[in-house]
């Protein structure tokens, strides 16, 4: 705030008023940034929450119930996932503060996305949802590959998951390829991942070891994991992944599946019978 632009500092609980209206200004530290602040506009009953219940998402018609709300709540969720699952714990204590307030709120403003004026507090609780280790179930597969190997071996270890659980949705998704924003999102929704890579140069493929690097920043919990991938020679990278997943916090449930060249029948077979696997496991 500044007027003739001597600034004045605030903090929760200050006040300032408007004549008609009051401020009142809500510290939320870390919800995404050290000095985010949220303002609460009595009167107009107006939550104005800076970056939270926010999305990167635009649309000429504003608010929240002109929207196509299965794409609203795509990208709300794809906001919360990328960027605010770290401070979880931060995210219900400040929902838990703001609620004990007990005041009127007619519409939420936050400083990107659409304006929840109809329930406004609908976010709030979907907030809250997500903020307790949030899963669905879900079993979702990240992989690159190189001569479609692993993409082939990813696919039967799919086809396994839904033989052993046709009740578990199931996703595929290429590292090299796919929006790397959109996985981290699936990863949020799923129960368990499974990560895949061929061996090269003793190691795994750079997009896998990039998107492993966001995942384990986000410290995702009570999720289980396994490995998989190709090799022709040496094979290391199933091991190596492996260790991300544990390092990522997962709960690893087994070894990994190595196979060697591109899959035949045989190992083709060997894949759909590790994805049976992988699902009693995770069940």
């Amino acid at each position: 705030y500044h007027q003739d632009w001597n600034y004045v500092t605030v903090k929760t609980g200050d006040t300032l008023d408007l004549g008609s209206s009051q401020l009142v200004f809500i510290e939320a530290p870390m919800l995404h940034w050290p000095d985010t602040m949220f303002t609460y506009m009595t009167g107009e009953n107006i939550l104005f929450s800076n970056d939270g219940f926010g999305q990167h998402y635009a649309s000429e018609t504003l608010f929240n119930d002109a929207v196509d709300q299965a794409e609203l709540y795509r990208e709300a969720m794809k906001y919360y996932a990328n960027i605010l699952n770290l401070y979880s714990p931060m995210v219900t204590r400040k929902i838990a503060e703001i609620l004990k307030m007990d005041v009127p709120v007619s519409m939420i403003c936050p400083s990107h996305g659409v304006i929840w004026r109809e329930d406004p507090l609908q976010i709030v609780r979907a907030y809250q949802a997500w903020a307790q280790n949030y899963q669905e179930n879900q079993v979702t597969l990240i992989y690159d590959t190189m001569w479609n190997s692993t993409r082939r071996m990813a696919e039967c270890i799919a086809e396994g998951i839904h033989q052993a659980d046709p009740t578990v949705t199931v996703k595929i998704y290429n590292s090299a390829v796919d929006d790397k924003n959109d996985i981290v999102t699936e990863v949020f929704k799923s129960k368990a991942i499974l990560v895949g890579s061929p061996t090269i140069n003793y190691g795994y493929l750079f997009s896998i070891g990039g998107i492993m690097e966001m995942i384990r920043g986000l410290k995702f919990k009570n999720k289980k994991a396994a490995a998989f991938g190709s090799y022709g020679w040496s094979g290391e990278s199933v091991k190596q992944i492996t260790e991300l997943l544990q390092g990522a916090g997962f709960q690893v449930v087994n070894d990994g599946l190595r196979c060697q060249w591109a899959p035949d029948q045989e190992s083709q077979e060997l894949c759909r019978n590790y994805g049976r696997e992988f699902a009693e496991a995770v069940k």
